[in-house]
């Protein structure tokens, strides 16, 4: 399962490695001038807990949902973009993330695509 989870990590990483190298940013996105794609990175050790809802939340996934919390704009794109589903992430389980890691001034009622952040 750890080899399973290295090659799903892998492969996320070569597709948005091939998205952005394909892809110009001419302006601001969601993120500013960074790929969503790119910033899903950073939420690597929220790995399990996007993919159980029973799944403990590491004080270092809670950080950087924080710090991507505060562009709520940033933080849909990046949990429904390419590397997060490459990665097995299931947006209906991430979008909980912010109410499991007590996040206060999280954008409650924020509607992400298809889900709302609770």
């Amino acid at each position: 399962m750890e080899a399973s989870m290295k090659n799903t990590c892998l492969l996320g990483f070569l597709v948005a490695l091939v998205i952005a190298g394909l892809g110009e940013v001419n302006g601001a996105g969601e993120c500013g001038k960074a790929n969503p794609d790119m910033e899903a990175f950073k939420l690597a050790p929220c790995a399990s807990a996007a993919q159980d809802e029973h799944a403990s939340v590491s004080g270092s996934c809670c950080a950087a949902v924080k710090k991507l919390g505060q562009n709520p704009k940033c933080l849909c794109a990046v949990m429904l973009s390419n590397t997060a589903k490459s990665s097995g992430v299931k947006p209906e389980i991430a979008m909980t993330i912010p109410k499991r890691c007590n996040i206060a001034d999280r954008p409650v009622g924020y509607q992400c695509g298809a889900y709302t952040l609770p």
